[in-house]
């Protein structure tokens, strides 16, 4: 695992104080619940939220935030400004365009793409070797 540099808190909408770490490579924000691989890279202004496991020389991108129980696998790219909601799974060397929603429940296959701000519905999945182009909800 990672060491971290500093804490940080927030006070989110509801009051509720919400604490992050910064990894240490790329200096992103992250849960102290989460999992975040020391060889990976998160973006300085990148979240990772409690449950997220990002897996081994993942890149995740400025703006980017990965939802409760996001699994990200090894190898893999998440651009800028990505959303992935709540237990989406993307596979080891998958690939997720700058500006891309994926929805809640989404597997994102070994080696798949989706392409730059494509929107993928909650419950979907994006075959491996295949690329999604396009929105489509």
């Amino acid at each position: 695992m990672a060491r971290v540099a500093s804490r940080v808190e927030f006070e989110a909408d509801n009051g509720q104080v919400v604490k992050y770490v910064r990894h240490t490579n790329g200096g992103g924000l992250v849960s102290p619940q989460a999992r975040v691989d020391g060889d990976a890279w998160v973006a300085p202004t990148a979240y990772v939220e409690a449950g997220a496991l990002v897996g081994a020389r993942a890149r995740v991108g400025s703006g980017s935030w990965l939802d409760e129980g996001v699994v990200v696998g090894a190898d893999a790219l998440i651009g800028n400004n990505v959303r992935l909601g709540p237990s989406t799974r993307v596979g080891n060397r998958a690939q997720v365009g700058a500006n891309a929603r994926v929805g809640r429940a989404v597997v994102i296959d070994q080696g798949a793409r989706v392409d730059s701000d494509e929107v993928v519905a909650d419950g979907a999945s994006v075959a491996g070797g295949t690329r999604r182009g396009g929105t489509s909800a």
